[in-house]
């Protein structure tokens, strides 16, 4: 995501720089271009330069610490803010609004409430809105409010097989919750290159690893096969509920495919996934995309992006599939789930209808939280916070569930971690993510049916399949078509007994009726082959 420098970092910049000699206040200015484009590293080396001469100048120690705030040394830029304070009773107020985050970020609420009160009654109203206290202030309230009544669930680190010293991120699982598809800041070698002018952190690649059904583990993950990771971030966004596409964020400067930051996909062939191809036009603009994924029934698409028409920074969009190449025109989410905030991470779980994504909005207990909305009709309901201990007053999410919503996986900057950010588990044995009161169901969880198409003479499969799936009164229940193998894949109630009906020009219709049960452990996943006959 574009880094949003506050505007209120810079306006009394000059405010003290008069006192430093002719070549600290060409340093400073320097420092400030790359505070503007997000180079913390190149600002703090500037900046450490000009406070060796002037070790009580506050303005150079707030800034010091600013920068030590955005690369997370959070004790550093403490002791030079506070340093800041007592050296200067008329400190730039902003140096209480940093710390006060700082305070948020070790879970000291109390302190950061205090922290961020002062910050709001140093500036004027227009000021203090500007810079979004009151958003802070209510994630204070809210972590107090959300901490004190915690849901039924046990969140459990995923530990060295998937988590590593460094940042972990973003969990994509696929329907059956056996390929799990992450990003990871490690270095793949000794000499892997890292972000020098950014935040000094290996560059980003896209990690898998494989659940082990005997031992009910997940496998030591791994460099995702094939060609999809480069030297520049790479991103997994989602991987398709089939776990044969992964939708990649790439953001590459050298590549002017994907400068700007744009969505591409990757699909599985033989093992190893292919070199990530841009989604294209109407998802990828001239602005910042950020990633996507896709509905089970593989109609709808969901995308993060910065385009006009939103209602914040980034905002959810959608869009439905007209043809096998082509999508309509993409619609915003609307006000009820995009505030004047960050809205990111979005997750259409395997049920199609609830959605999962994140926000630093004023609902969050703190920087980003998980939400959920339930679409009803044509509507999305209004957004609701997971609560505590899924969200904390870190950073959380995205969060992604599996078919049978037995287990959510989610990352998370909290404390207690093997890195920065690492990926949890939450156990959700006594609480349902997709019933509206949390109340566990005997069939909250879903099923999977799925198989492939083919030519009854030639055996091949066939793309573009019309497939529906009718329950005991005949009632299409869902449908979809056929990929271009000839493969289906949906997710549906178990315990029922289904009709699957199959229909193509140039072929008879096919119908199959099937049993489909409910796993007891994971997943209940039934392979379904049908034959389509000519029609002469």
């Amino acid at each position: 995501m574009k880094k949003i420098i506050t505007a209120l970092c810079f306006f009394a910049f000059l405010s003290n720089v008069q006192a430093l000699d002719a070549a600290d206040q060409v340093k400073m200015v320097l420092a400030k271009q790359k505070l503007y484009a997000g180079q913390y590293i190149g600002a703090l080396n500037i900046y450490k330069e000009v406070l060796q001469k002037n070790p009580d100048d506050a303005e150079v120690l707030y800034y010091v610490g600013y920068c030590q705030y955005e690369l997370k040394k959070f004790d550093l830029a403490t002791e030079n803010l506070k340093k800041a304070i007592s050296t200067n009773k008329n400190v730039k107020p902003e140096t209480h609004l940093v710390l006060g985050k700082i305070y948020l970020a070790d879970e000291k609420i109390d302190n950061a409430l205090a922290s961020f009160n002062t910050y709001k009654t140093s500036v004027n109203s227009k000021t203090a809105e500007t810079e979004d206290v009151d958003v802070y202030i209510a994630h204070c309230n809210n972590a107090k409010l959300l901490m004190a009544s915690p849901i039924n669930v046990k969140v459990n680190n995923l530990g060295e097989a998937i988590n590593s010293k460094y940042d972990d991120q973003s969990p994509c699982i696929s329907a059956d919750g056996r390929k799990l598809v992450f990003n990871t800041r490690r270095p793949e070698t000794t000499d892997s290159p890292v972000d020098v002018e950014g935040d000094g952190k290996f560059f980003q690649d896209i990690y898998i690893s494989t659940w082990d059904t005997v031992n009910k583990k997940w496998n030591p993950s791994e460099d995702v096969p094939g060609n999809v990771n480069t030297p520049a971030h790479d991103a997994c966004t989602s991987i398709s509920p089939d776990g044969k596409q992964i939708f990649i964020y790439k953001n590459d400067v050298n590549d002017n495919e994907s400068r700007g930051g744009d969505v591409f996909v990757s699909k599985i062939v033989n093992n190893k996934w292919k070199t990530p191809e841009s989604i294209g036009k109407p998802i990828n603009s001239t602005y910042w995309e950020g990633g996507a994924c896709i509905s089970p029934d593989g109609k709808t698409l969901y995308f993060i992006s910065e385009r006009k028409g939103g209602y914040g920074r980034a905002d959810i969009w959608m869009v439905k599939r007209m043809n096998k190449t082509e999508w309509g025109k993409p619609v915003n989410l609307g006000p009820e789930i995009n505030s004047a905030f960050d809205e990111v991470g979005a997750f259409l779980a395997p049920d199609g209808k609830t959605l999962f994504f994140s926000s630093n909005g004023k609902g969050s207990m703190g920087s980003y939280d998980v939400f959920k909305s339930t679409l009803e009709g044509e509507k999305w309901t209004k957004p609701v916070n997971l609560g505590f201990p899924i969200n904390t007053v870190h950073k959380d999410g995205p969060l992604v569930i599996s078919a049978d919503a037995k287990t959510a996986y989610f990352a998370s900057e909290r404390k207690g971690g093997l890195g920065e950010s690492d990926i949890y588990s939450a156990d959700l044995s006594n609480y349902s993510l997709l019933e509206k009161d949390g109340i566990k169901k005997a069939n909250s969880g879903l099923s999977i049916l799925k198989g492939t198409v083919r030519d009854a003479f030639e055996g091949s499969g066939l793309a573009s399949v019309d497939v529906q799936i009718m329950d005991a009164s005949n009632a299409v229940v869902a449908s979809t078509t056929t990929n271009e193998n000839g493969e289906y894949f949906i997710t549906l109630k178990g315990d029922v007994s289904y009709t699957i009906k199959v229909t193509k020009k140039g072929y008879k219709t096919a119908e199959e009726k099937v049993d489909l049960k409910v796993g007891k452990t994971d997943t209940y996943s039934l392979e379904k082959q049908i034959m389509l006959s000519k029609d002469k």
